[in-house]
């Protein structure tokens, strides 16, 4: 396959003067590239505007506020470099500026993580309302498959009085999870975990279970967009029906969850096989801001793996 030309050629390098010049040139170098968005920008123009303004160490969301300032020659050898690892190499920003942000929250992530994305942000900002009528009232919280610990800091936020566990199978995503953890102060109430699902907290119990796990089915496994591929694999692949966490997941949660817990998990575009999968499950369906297909809640007594 022919590898297209660059995104900023050499000989037009010199000619964008101002960061209007840049702004402009750059969502035009994305256009012609195919540049695919997903990781918190919804197209060019806005994603163009914040590695811009990153890159010049302007206040978040002020690139706008200086258009027609000229930049300096080194200025812009540094951007056109960031800017081709963005375009030319699909390096997805958030892997370039080491954030991410969820509502007014900051991340920090690399590529030992997945880039911070969820619908349970979402869900969490209002603490599970209405499903959860006394959010001061949850003692523990478990997050599985935590990744960047994204959601463990979110969960805390939302549980003002909870302590848990943020729990990931990959030793280098619980390095990304703990600094976050630390950068927000939670060390007393969010404590990073190496474990392959349940596999290494004994008798441990929660009032709530978040989960977002692996999805990806092996058909759209092989179809991601290469941005997508600078991901940990791990993070993504759920097998053949996208199910295969999942169904460790409903098989051994109850044995974690308090008489009166809840799991809830994000599934992406899975709701029918999963819904094909357990026919007779009641799973609730939570409305989020992309619509009611990608998280359900479940209460212990409806799990399919419960104790008898």
């Amino acid at each position: 396959m022919t590898r297209p030309p660059p995104s900023f050629p050499i000989a037009e390098v010199d000619e964008l003067v101002t960061i209007r010049d840049l702004l402009r040139y750059t969502v035009s170098a994305m256009t012609r590239q195919g540049t695919f968005f997903g990781h918190g920008f919804p197209d060019a123009m806005t994603e163009a505007a914040y590695l811009l303004g990153w890159g010049l160490d302007l206040p978040p969301g002020s690139v706008h506020d200086f258009l027609d300032a000229r930049v300096t020659a080194a200025e812009r050898e540094h951007l056109v470099e960031m800017l081709r690892r963005r375009i030319d190499d699909r390096v997805p920003a958030p892997y370039i500026t080491r954030e991410a942000w969820l509502g007014e929250h900051r991340f920090y992530v690399d590529e030992r993580a997945l880039v911070p994305r969820s619908f349970l942000a979402d869900l969490l900002a209002n603490s599970l309302s209405p499903w959860i009528p006394s959010p001061e009232e949850i003692g523990t919280v478990l997050d599985l498959c935590t990744g960047s610990g994204c959601l463990a800091v979110l969960a805390a936020f939302a549980f003002p009085n909870a302590r848990g566990d943020a729990v990931d199978i990959s030793p280098d995503a619980l390095a990304v999870a703990e600094r976050n953890v630390a950068e927000y102060g939670l060390e007393d109430r969010v404590h990073p975990l190496h474990s392959d699902l349940f596999a290494e907290l004994g008798g441990r119990t929660y009032d709530v279970i978040l989960c977002n796990p692996p999805y990806v089915d092996d058909a759209a496994m092989r179809s991601l967009p290469d941005e997508y591929r600078r991901e940990p694999a791990l993070a993504l692949a759920g097998g053949q029906d996208g199910l295969d966490t999942i169904r460790r997941l409903l098989a051994e949660a109850a044995n974690h969850l308090h008489a009166d817990g809840v799991l809830v998990t994000e599934v992406g575009h899975d709701r029918p096989a999963l819904e094909r999968a357990y026919p007779e499950t009641p799973f609730t369906w939570l409305s989020t801001h992309a619509g009611d297909d990608f998280v359900f809640l479940l209460a212990r007594e409806q799990l399919p793996g419960r104790s008898r």
